[in-house]
């Protein structure tokens, strides 16, 4: 999920696989796969980080989860697994 704003100010997240297409001309426009359109105040470039950040963190917890299962006593103990990758 990534936190977007609205053009009113009210903020809301985003499963990002739900974006088709972003536009920006000048306002920024999201394009999701059922054919809705969103409006936002973030520029395009913020908004692929925003996504690139969101899909690096759920392959770090993907990470942690499956040395978490070859190694169940490893340094955090039986099954304990980290909800804070890599920070």
């Amino acid at each position: 999920m990534i936190k977007l704003t609205r053009l009113n100010g009210e903020q809301f997240a985003l499963n990002s696989d739900l974006i088709e297409r972003i536009e920006e001309s000048p306002d920024t426009v999201l394009t999701l796969v059922d054919g809705k359109h969103i409006m936002v105040s973030e520029r395009l470039d913020d908004i692929i980080d925003s996504i690139r950040l969101d899909r690096a963190t759920v392959l770090a917890i993907a990470q942690d989860v499956a040395e978490a299962v070859d190694n169940p006593s490893g340094p955090k103990g039986h099954n304990v697994i980290s909800m804070n990758p890599r920070g």
